[in-house]
């Protein structure tokens, strides 16, 4: 099993870590500092909890007055890069939200950014001051460097993974589109997945927006032309009918002449249990005529801890194809527990979905493991 990921903070980073502070501050105390931070319940700790506790240690530990302490990070922040050192912009969000401290801390937060990210410590910022935080924002997004850039865009996500939410923005993005417009056309693909992520947040609860900006951004530039496709893959994988028909999917057509015209999918074994795997083998035919563009997935009606079942789809094919093709293909699938799904026994319809309507079924009968 793969160490968990809270496992880079250990003894030996933290005395490492205190070493490059005493390098440049001889009166730090290293081995005090990695006691204090190991103190129980270390071992229970997960991973931000374990950031913010190393955090919290290095500001009692340094005794500095703020801009006192940023001066020695800054002094080894070339030596201090990649993920573990999200700690560096975690001392901006404790220690740097006060008013006099601002443009110090907007000073941090943009270089701090390049050596691991500031995605998640500008969010408490956002919080508290939207406004000049979205003006900073929008200053960043010009910034030469992509990691700056890409903050820009990043930090403000309404839904950011594992940051906070930004409720405000969830309720309204309007603030954010000035800086996703200024980053369109990004000649970086670091700040256009970031673009197009910002976008795909707002569509989960504004699909409006997305759907217009998306049509007033589409075939202005082929960077461009990427971010609108990849912000709209969640409206694509519910089948909005607008946003399907943006992106040049086929319509369904009336009774008389379907899209498709002969389906199936078949699953192997039927009965299995949680932990193995099965096979799906699918066949189907569009209709005589012009090429059309398809989309082609299976959906599975999960069944949850209270009985009832959700569908979620997972891509097989996306393409144009000639009237009258037979497609077929195979994929398996596995039925182990992740971290983000949790298997459940019982009966399992599997759909097979085309541009989002189910076209054919089958089931599984899900045991659990004896």
């Amino acid at each position: 099993m793969a160490e968990p990921l809270k496992a880079m903070y250990n003894k030996q980073f933290l005395h490492d870590f205190g070493e490059k502070i005493r390098s440049v501050h001889n009166i730090f105390d290293t081995e005090a500092f990695v006691s204090s931070a190991m103190a129980e319940p270390w071992d229970a700790l997960e991973l931000k909890a374990r950031m913010r506790r190393i955090t919290e240690t290095l500001g009692t530990h340094l005794y500095l007055p703020y801009e006192e302490a940023l001066a020695i990070l800054f002094a080894i922040t070339e030596d201090c890069v990649g993920f573990p050192y999200l700690i560096f912009p975690d001392f901006v969000e404790v220690y740097g939200q006060d008013a006099e401290h601002w443009e110090l801390s907007m000073q941090a937060l943009e270089r701090f950014t390049s050596k691991s990210s500031a995605e998640f410590a500008v969010r408490p910022f956002l919080l508290r001051e939207p406004e000049r935080m979205m003006e900073q924002m929008l200053v960043w997004s010009k910034h030469p460097q992509e990691h700056v850039r890409r903050l820009a865009s990043e930090g403000c996500r309404p839904r950011l993974p594992w940051g906070q939410a930004l409720p405000m923005f969830k309720l309204d993005p309007t603030p954010v589109l000035p800086v996703l417009e200024q980053l369109k056309a990004d000649s970086s693909l670091y700040v256009r997945k970031s673009v197009a992520n910002n976008l795909n947040d707002i569509a989960k609860d504004h699909p409006e927006i997305v759907l217009e900006t998306a049509r007033r951004w589409k075939g202005t530039h082929s960077y461009t032309d990427w971010i609108v496709r990849h912000g709209c893959r969640s409206l694509i994988r519910k089948a909005e009918p607008d946003i399907m028909a943006l992106f040049g999917y086929a319509e369904q057509a009336d009774e008389e002449t379907p899209l498709i015209t002969s389906a199936s999918i078949e699953i192997d074994p039927s009965i299995l249990r949680i932990g193995e795997n099965s096979e799906l083998q699918y066949e189907l035919q569009v209709r005589e005529g012009t090429p059309v563009r398809i989309r082609i997935e299976y959906g599975i009606y999960f069944v949850k801890a209270a009985g009832r079942t959700s569908r979620k789809s997972f891509l097989l094919s996306d393409k144009t194809v000639p009237g009258g093709t037979i497609l077929s293909g195979k994929r398996t699938h596995r039925w182990a527990d992740l971290t983000t799904r949790r298997h459940y026994p019982g009966e399992h319809r599997i759909v097979l979905l085309v541009n989002g309507r189910e076209v054919a079924d089958a089931v599984l009968a899900l045991e659990a493991v004896k």
